[in-house]
């Protein structure tokens, strides 16, 4: 059964505690963002059918043990406890995209900021499969985050015109974080998307 505190707090013997919205690097300034997403090539959105998530070979080995998946949820979780193959066994992690806090790994997926279908259409059909698993597996930008596992499903390879986070409040967050992956990765967008970040960063 899930355990879920709305709003970030949860009651540990007694006492509530704040639990902090997760940070991945590499998020620029508002500012920088608009510059970036003016820079970026506007293009159709074109599915031809040859999309395959194995193209990106993802969760790959990190350090010892542990996973991209793992890395992320021991920097994004407080107290996270892991075993000796780097699963976490405990810990809290709060949902940025949904404000929810979670005390099961399991109720956690980490979301790929920019979609692998999405990065695949708008450019990585064509890098090697060594790029597309560094993509996959990218630590140094916010590609990679911890969020509700229902929400990262609700969002599967939606743009921002198709699919914003359910907290109004991370818009800014969020769209600063789909440019910089973006930009970094020289991927394109379509009009819409464009429109869609525009007003997201407008937040800011």
């Amino acid at each position: 059964m899930k355990s879920v505190i709305l709003g970030g707090l949860l009651a540990l013997a007694g006492n509530v505690i704040a639990i902090p919205v997760p940070t991945p690097p590499g998020i620029p300034s508002a500012s920088a963002a608009v510059t970036q997403l003016n820079s970026l090539t506007v293009k159709a959105y074109v599915d031809d059918g040859t999309y395959n998530r194995d193209l990106f070979p993802h969760w790959i080995t990190i350090s010892g043990q542990c996973n991209a998946r793992e890395t992320v949820l021991a920097r994004d979780g407080t107290n996270v406890v892991a075993g000796s193959n780097c699963a976490p066994t405990s810990g809290t992690w709060k949902s940025p995209y949904d404000g929810a806090t979670w005390t099961q790994a399991s109720d956690i997926d980490i979301d790929h900021m920019v979609p692998l279908k999405n990065a695949w259409v708008s450019g990585a059909k064509s890098w090697t499969t060594a790029k597309r698993q560094q993509f996959a597996n990218d630590l140094t930008r916010p590609q990679l985050w911890s969020v509700t596992d229902n929400v990262n499903q609700s969002k599967g390879d939606k743009s921002p015109d198709a699919w914003k986070p359910p907290l109004s409040s991370f818009y800014c967050t969020y769209a600063k974080s789909w440019v910089q992956v973006k930009y970094y990765w020289a991927l394109s967008i379509t009009s819409a998307e464009k429109s869609a970040l525009t007003s997201m960063l407008n937040t800011c």
